[in-house]
């Protein structure tokens, strides 16, 4: 196992990399545009926007599995990163091209970036039980959590000052048609190419396995049908999968139409939606960086339960807020428990996958996170139309976390670790 510092320190920061994806286009000031600028209306944007990340789910949930298991047999995971990477960049810089009104190119490009975002995040999470020590690796996914929120709240930053907030925005860009908006893709596109490069240098990949490569494929098909008839070996990871299905399809939600039910129910206007965001990012960084060390002490179950029980508390005040005050406070705390929910949830599965299939089993990591995932986002959006209330939708998240919290007691860790093969 390679646990050199070095190493560790380089898979960190491609978490610093790719989170101004999630937090500038996915959650706070692209989606916003999008729903408010680009469509006809909110509405109509926000119905659109569930409907693109549903189908980036879904594209992800299909792909994953196979994908996994073919950079396990292949030796093909730092070669996938690298692709998924480039691909996420390039894409992300072409949604500054879209103008308002041309809302499917906006759906299409968007849909892009995001598909090759999340299947990027299938080969970075399996390099955690290869870099990571067991008795660490709670406190090193939350290090990585950490240091993404606030790889997102320093773009959020200079995104706020240099882009949104100036009269005139850096480098004379203008703000015509939104552009200084729109801008900010490219920042995201930059941020990712740049601090990327550690783990492509740093950062080394395993060896394919023995056998014959003209017949990858059908290896890798082989390697997955085996492992469905092997799958009472793994029931804790079953067991585990079901309720991070369940769970993560909240946390997506919450992700992908925050900053949209801020703008929607409590009128903030972009410029509170990014100091909204650096708030969360902050107390998300934190609480991922603290509750990753009692991860290492109580268990990546229990840090999870915990989590929940704070999103759940958080959710209900999201939906009873009645003014921008009291939807601060639920935002702070969705901060401070969505990054060890998610850093546990990735630790947890780093102790749970056999040594030589890390690859394929994140893609069913992956597949939990999205095989669902359009229940969320379509809940969220039925919901909003048909009481014509965002906070209603906003309120199905709730049956979510709690379905999620009571399929996980049923998980056993220390089993889980042990069928694993593994120790700590």
């Amino acid at each position: 196992m390679n646990t050199n510092r070095r190493a560790i320190w380089s898979w960190c920061f491609y978490d610093f990399a790719n989170s101004p994806f999630t937090t500038l286009v996915v959650t706070f000031i692209y989606a916003a545009f999008f729903t408010t600028t680009i469509a006809a209306d909110k509405f109509e944007g926000t119905l659109y926007w569930s409907r693109a990340v549903t189908a980036t789910a879904l594209t992800v949930a299909f792909l994953s599995p196979f994908m996994g298991a073919l950079a396990d047999r292949g030796g093909l995971r730092k070669k996938m990163l690298f692709i998924t990477t480039l691909i996420c960049a390039i894409a992300t810089a072409f949604l500054t091209t879209v103008l308002p009104g041309e809302t499917f190119k906006a759906l299409a490009i968007f849909v892009v970036a995001n598909v090759a975002f999340e299947m990027g995040m299938v080969f970075y999470n399996a390099f955690l039980p290869d870099i990571a020590p067991p008795e660490k690796i709670g406190r090193i996914s939350g290090f990585g959590w950490g240091l993404g929120y606030f790889g997102g709240l320093l773009a959020l930053v200079v995104a706020l000052f240099a882009f949104i907030k100036p009269d005139v925005p850096w480098f004379g860009m203008t703000k015509e048609l939104g552009f200084n908006v729109r801008a900010t893709c490219l920042l995201v596109s930059g941020w990712l190419l740049v601090f990327s490069l550690p783990m492509f240098l740093w950062v080394k990949d395993q060896p394919a396995q023995q056998g014959n490569q003209s017949s990858l494929f059908a290896g890798t098909i082989r390697q997955l049908m085996g492992t469905f008839r092997e799958i009472r070996n793994y029931r804790q990871i079953v067991r585990f999968l079901i309720a991070r299905l369940l769970y993560n399809d909240g946390l997506i939600t919450v992700f992908a139409f925050g900053g949209i039910y801020a703008v929607g129910t409590f009128n903030f206007t972009l410029t509170e939606i990014l100091i909204f965001g650096i708030a969360l990012n902050l107390a998300a960084g934190l609480g991922a960086f603290g509750l990753g060390f009692l991860d290492d002490v109580l268990g990546g179950k229990r840090t999870i339960e915990l989590s929940l029980v704070g999103l759940g508390a958080a959710t209900i005040m999201a939906v009873w807020a009645p003014s921008k005050t009291w939807f601060w406070i639920a935002g702070i705390l969705v901060g401070v428990f969505s990054g060890p929910n998610q850093s546990a949830s990735r630790s947890l599965m780093g102790r749970f996958v056999p040594d030589d299939k890390e690859n394929e089993f994140f893609g069913f990591f992956a597949f939990s996170g999205k095989a669902t995932a359009f229940l969320g986002p379509t809940m969220f959006g039925l919901a909003t139309e048909y009481f014509d209330s965002q906070r209603a939708g906003v309120g199905s998240v709730l049956i979510l976390l709690i379905a999620g919290y009571f399929v996980l007691r049923s998980v056993d860790e220390q089993e889980g670790i042990q069928l694993a093969g593994r120790t700590g």
